[in-house]
């Protein structure tokens, strides 16, 4: 309850073990904020000072527990990326809640399963997703909700679902300018401060528990490899409803950097951005660095625009040499950094810098390869060894990549609790990714572990095979899958998508010898002068002429992608 001075104070959540002043907190990352002149700048160059931004945070922290909020509620939430954003993210962690961000791009009805999924006791969502509340107080499916919250400009809401909704600016406003200052961070139980979505190629979402203590590590590395600071202007390309993008803006907010928001990404507002505020860091995925590459060669900009551009990070998937190159130009100042890493483990594992020499080749290896391609080194926080099948007679190193150490998640969020009996054993989180560690201590990603095809007794890991047939000039992308196959058990083929001004030549045609031409035969002998082992070449091949289906977070659906090759294996490729 509010105190006569406005003050909200509640008793901590305690573990009876670890001393209060012992814990970690995501809001200590507050008292770095507070003397910044400009934390966050928006759309349209709005500035918030940092002291402006901590009270906006421990007022908005005060009117939640004043409606309701309670430590270890769930509040989900649904937006574009904001500075209102980012203050509700550590407002309800700071009142001992659990921020739940949902996906902007996902289905109504793929929300709804997230919410069944949380049980939350808020629903916050800004303009755009005023349907997504009138469809949830309209129905009983999640009937835990006993707050919704507009958050930013309620104008562009709906007028039903302002009515039935709180105001973001209203809640803080209602606590005074004195409210919560002297309050302390309050940490819900087993330190839960996020779940986090996985974006699983099917089925339901897995909500990932994911603590205090996992983000703050995470952000300390970044800080410590990627050298974040607090002279950095850091522009949000990724959304804030994934562990990179949440992760990447914990590591700027703990280092007093200075945030840039636009909504969502798209490559005119990204160079905008950079010019105008002098942006010097951003995260990006590989169809982000190829959107704005294309973008700049198309408005022919030149690289003085991108001097100011001294930190990029690259996640969800390796860079080209074509990217890596193409981002160099662009970027000359940059430092290029790619990171492997999956939501339960927090984000990032290892790092690797990309413009510096590195290993790629076999021949350059220290000891033997076996395949893969080389991710870098793990951070400092984080233990990685290969686990390997008892049942593995042979000499090689390649088995489960397993981690451990504090950024590992808590566990899965079901049922208002945290399982973690299928996760983590011993300590030691399973990725579901299969590799090896050279002499050199760097890890070598193969594949899936799910995904891996068993051709004629021998694993094949179809990450290894895309990333040769991708080193061909006229592959723009390719996807390796496994189909049923009488005498080897499965069959590996790829689907093709060839570049622009590239001719696809299937096997009965005859070639014209026009330089720019694509055919199975050219891509056999491709893979082979590559070195690939010939198990792993695709034994057919199928020109794909639509845009291949995906996930929300751009993930090859496999299963739908063989569905359709099954289907049509007997039909003229047309596909």
């Amino acid at each position: 309850m509010p105190s006569e001075l406005g003050v909200v104070r509640w008793r901590e959540v305690d573990d009876g073990v670890t001393p209060r002043h012992c814990r970690t907190h995501v809001a200590q990352c507050l008292g770095r904020v507070l003397a910044r002149r400009a934390v966050a700048v928006g759309p349209g160059g709005r500035r918030l000072s940092g002291a402006d931004f901590v009270a906006g945070v421990r007022r908005l922290a005060a009117g939640l527990a004043q409606r309701g909020v309670r430590p270890g509620h769930v509040v989900a939430a649904v937006a574009l990326n904001s500075i209102e954003y980012v203050e509700l993210f550590l407002a309800v962690t700071l009142a001992g809640a659990i921020v739940a961000p949902l996906n902007y791009r996902w289905s109504f009805e793929e929300a709804a399963q997230a919410l069944e999924l949380v049980r939350p006791s808020a629903f916050v969502f800004d303009a755009g997703f005023s349907s997504w509340a009138l469809r949830l107080t309209a129905s009983s499916r999640v009937s835990s909700i006993g707050l919704y919250l507009v958050l930013g400009d309620p104008c562009g809401a709906s007028h039903a679902a302002s009515a039935a909704a709180a105001n973001f600016d209203g809640i803080k406003r209602s606590m005074g300018a004195d409210a919560a200052v002297d309050m302390e961070p309050v940490s819900a139980p087993g330190d839960v401060a996020l779940i986090c979505f996985t974006s699983g190629t099917s089925g339901r979402p897995k909500g990932v528990a994911i603590s205090h203590t996992s983000l703050i590590v995470q952000s300390l590395a970044k800080i410590a490899i990627v050298g974040y600071g607090e002279d950095d202007i850091y522009l949000h390309m990724a959304p804030l409803c994934h562990i990179g993008g949440i992760s990447s803006c914990m590591a700027v907010l703990m280092a007093g950097g200075c945030h840039v928001l636009m909504p969502k990404f798209d490559a005119k507002s990204a160079f905008d951005a950079i010019q105008e505020q002098g942006v010097t860091s951003f995260i990006t995925v590989p169809a982000i660095m190829a959107d704005l590459l294309s973008y700049a060669r198309k408005e022919m900009i030149s690289a003085d625009c991108g001097r100011t551009v001294t930190k990029i990070l690259n996640g969800g998937g390796g860079l080209s040499v074509d990217l890596i190159n193409g981002a160099s130009q662009l970027f000359p100042r940059a430092a290029i950094f790619s990171a492997y890493g999956m939501t339960e483990a927090c984000s990032s594992l290892t790092f690797m810098a990309l413009n510096i020499p590195k290993l790629r080749e076999p021949k350059n290896q220290p000891g033997s390869y076996y395949g893969g391609v080389c991710v870098g080194k793990p951070a400092p926080h984080v233990e990685i060894r290969i686990g390997m099948d008892r049942s593995n007679t042979s000499s090689s190193p390649v088995g489960n990549i397993l981690t451990r150490g504090l950024h590992t998640m808590v566990g899965y969020w079901e049922n208002n609790k945290v399982d973690s009996s299928d996760a983590v054993r011993n300590g030691w989180l399973d990725t579901g990714d299969t590799g090896w560690m050279d002499t050199a201590g760097n890890l070598w990603l193969l594949g899936r572990q799910k995904g891996r095809i068993k051709t004629g007794g021998e694993n094949v890991y179809p990450e290894e095979v895309e990333l040769v047939l991708s080193e061909h000039p006229g592959v723009a992308r390719a996807v390796v899958l496994g189909i049923p196959d009488n005498r080897l058990g499965e069959k590996v083929v790829a689907c093709v998508s060839i570049r622009d001004g590239w001719k696809w030549v299937n096997a009965k045609a005859e070639h014209q010898g026009e330089g720019k031409e694509v055919s199975p035969q050219i891509l056999q002998d491709h893979c082979r002068v590559k070195n690939l082992s010939r198990f792993k070449v695709p034994r057919s091949y199928y020109q794909w002429r639509r845009p291949f289906p995906v996930t929300t977070t751009g993930k090859i659906k496999r299963e739908e992608l063989k569905r359709e090759i099954l289907a049509a294996i007997q039909l003229p490729s047309n596909l």
